[in-house]
C-alpha cells in the first residue's frame, strides 16, 4: 500500500538536499546527485522495476561467489549438500525484496526508513553499526580482493608490483569506486546493466572451464554425519545468508521509484537480480571445488585457464569489486548522514571511501587485519540477521504505508521520536535477537556456549531472526494495547 502524500512541511534538519547543491534529485544527465536522506519529491520519481534487476546482479555476478561456494566444499560437505545450501541459503534474498518496497512509498532510503521501527535516536546508533561501520569494513574487504587480482594483471603485463605500484592500484581501483558512488543512483543505475552483461560473460567463459573439471561424483574423503553435519550445514547457511542480510539497505535503490510502482515488481525484480547470479556463480564456485583447491581461489582457477582468458578473468574479478563497492560505499555515505553528521552526500562518500582506502592499504601492505574484520563480520550476522527480521517484519506490520515526510522529521514532537528518541520495542528486540544469536554464534573469533555445547552448529541465524521478529510483533501489540 503506497504512502499518502504528506500535506506538511517538518522540522527536520534533513528535509531538503543539500545546501549549495543542485535542485534536481540526480542532476543533470550524468550530474552528481544532490539528494542525501532527504524525501525524493514525486516530480523527481522516475524509472521501472525492471532496472532494478541489473542493479542487484552486477554486485552478485562475483568472484567473491566462487570464492564462497568453494568454502562451502572445504567445511566437509559433499556436491549436493552444498548445492543445496546455495539455493536455501540465498533465498534470503526475498528479504532484501521484501524491505526494498519501503523506499518507494516513502521516498526515503532504509536508513531514515528505519526510524519506525528504532525511533529518531535509537536509529543512529542502530546505523552506526549495520550501516556505517559495517559498509567501511566491507568496502576494505572487496577492494582487497579486487587489487590482489589487479596486482596480478600487472605481473601479466611484466611490472612489478612493488609497494609504490600497489598504493597507485589500490587508489585508482577504488577511485573508480568512489566516482560512481559520488554520481550517485542515477549513474548506478546506467552502468549496472551492461556491468552485469560483461561480468555474466567473462563468468561463463570460466565456468566451460570449471565445467570440464568438476567431479559431479563427489564426496569428502570422510563425509560428515550427526553433528558434524549438522554443524556445517548450520555453519554453511549462516555463510550465505550473510550476504543478503547484509543489505538491509535496499530501499536506498527503490526511492526514486514512482509512487505509484507496484511492491510486487519491485521486490521480485530485486530479489530475482540478487537470487539468479548469486545461486548460478556461488554454485559454480561449489563445482570448482570438487576439483580445485579453493584454500588459494584464485591461483585455483588460474590453473585451469589459458594463458590468453587470464587478463579478462583478473579484469573480471577487479569489475565485481568496484561494482560491489560503489553500492556499498554509495550507502555509507547515507548512513553517516543518517547518524546526525551534517554533511553532503558526496562528501560522506568520499569520507567513507578514504577510510575503506586506509584499511585497505594496511591490510594488503601491513598486516592480516583483514582475517580480523572477516572475523568481526562473521559475528556480525548476529546483529545484521536480526536486524532485517524487524525491519521485514514492520513492512508487513504496517502493510508499507510509509510517510517519507513523517519520517524525516527528527523533533521531539514527530511521530517516530517515541519515548526519548527511541522505540524501545524495536531496540528491545534486536538486542535480544542479537545476545541470543551472540550466544549460538560459531567462527573463528569467537563460539558462544550454545554453539560449543551443540559441537559446533551455529544456530544464530535461525535463533536471532525468529526471536527479534517474534518479540518486536508482541512489544508492539503491547504497546499499541496499553495507548489504546
Amino acid at each position: 500500500m503506497a504512502a499518502k502524500t504528506p500535506a506538511r512541511a517538518t522540522g527536520s534538519p534533513h528535509a531538503s538536499p543539500d545546501p549549495d547543491a543542485p535542485t534536481s534529485g540526480n542532476g543533470p544527465r550524468g550530474g552528481v546527485e544532490a539528494h542525501g536522506i532527504d524525501v525524493i519529491p514525486d516530480s523527481e520519481r522516475h524509472g521501472r522495476p525492471r532496472d532494478l534487476f541489473g542493479v542487484w546482479a552486477a554486485p552478485n555476478v562475483s568472484y567473491l561467489s566462487l570464492v564462497v561456494g568453494g568454502a562451502l566444499i572445504l567445511m566437509g560437505l559433499s556436491l549436493w549438500q552444498a548445492l543445496g545450501v546455495v539455493v536455501v541459503g540465498n533465498l534470503f534474498w526475498a528479504l532484501v525484496g521484501l524491505v526494498s518496497v519501503s523506499g518507494a512509498a516513502s521516498g526515503t532510503p532504509s536508513e531514515v526508513i528505519m526510524r519506525a521501527m528504532f525511533g529518531v535516536r535509537g536509529n543512529r546508533a542502530n546505523i552506526a553499526i549495520t550501516g556505517w561501520f559495517a559498509s567501511v569494513c566491507y568496502l576494505a574487504l572487496n577492494w582487497a580482493a579486487g587489487c590482489l587480482a589487479a596486482f596480478s594483471l600487472v605481473e601479466e603485463v611484466g611490472l612489478d608490483p612493488d609497494t609504490p605500484v600497489k598504493v597507485v592500484i589500490i587508489i585508482a581501483v577504488a577511485a573508480a569506486t568512489l566516482a560512481i558512488s559520488v554520481y550517485g543512483h542515477a549513474m548506478i543505475v546506467r552502468l549496472y546493466t551492461p556491468f552485469s552483461i560483461v561480468l555474466t560473460l567473462v563468468f561463463l567463459v570460466l565456468a566451460g572451464y570449471v565445467l570440464k573439471h568438476a567431479d559431479w561424483d563427489y564426496h569428502p574423503r570422510q563425509s560428515l554425519h550427526g553433528s558434524a553435519l549438522l554443524a556445517a550445514l548450520a555453519g554453511g547457511l549462516a555463510l550465505i545468508a550473510s550476504a543478503p542480510l547484509s543489505y538491509s539497505n535496499s530501499a536506498d535503490f527503490t526511492r526514486y521509484l514512482p509512487r505509484q510502482t507496484s511492491p510486487a515488481a519491485i521486490a521480485g525484480w530485486t530479489a530475482l537480480g540478487a537470487f539468479i547470479p548469486s545461486v548460478l556463480f556461488t554454485g559454480l564456485g561449489v563445482l570448482a571445488g570438487t576439483a580445485l583447491d579453493m584454500t588459494d581461489p584464485q591461483g585455483a582457477l588460474e590453473s585451469i585457464i589459458p594463458g590468453w582468458f587470464k587478463p579478462a578473468f583478473l579484469l573480471a574479478i577487479v569489475l565485481s569489486a568496484v561494482a560491489n563497492n560503489a553500492m556499498t560505499a554509495y550507502s555509507s555515505g547515507l548512513a553517516l548522514q543518517a547518524v546526525g553528521v551534517r554533511i553532503r552526500r558526496s562528501r560522506s562518500v568520499a569520507l567513507d571511501g578514504t577510510l575503506g582506502v586506509a584499511l585497505t592499504l594496511y591490510a594488503l601492505l601491513v598486516s592480516n587485519f583483514l582475517t580480523t574484520v572477516n572475523s568481526v563480520l562473521e559475528l556480525m550476522v548476529a546483529l545484521m540477521g536480526p536486524t532485517m527480521a524487524i525491519y521485514a517484519t514492520d513492512v508487513l506490520r504496517r502493510r508499507n504505508g510509509y510517510d517519507g515526510h513523517e519520517l524525516s522529521d527528527e523533533t521531539r514532537t514527530g511521530p517516530f521520536w517515541y519515548s526519548g528518541g527511541v522505540n524501545w520495542a524495536g531496540a528491545t528486540a534486536l538486542v535480544v535477537g542479537a545476545v541470543a544469536a551472540t550466544l549460538c554464534v560459531d567462527t573463528q573469533l569467537f563460539t558462544g556456549p550454545v554453539a560449543a555445547a551443540m559441537n559446533g552448529t551455529d544456530l544464530s541465524l535461525p535463533v536471532g531472526m525468529i526471536l527479534a521478529a517474534g518479540l518486536y510483533l508482541l512489544l508492539t501489540r503491547r504497546h499499541r494495547a496499553a495507548r489504546g
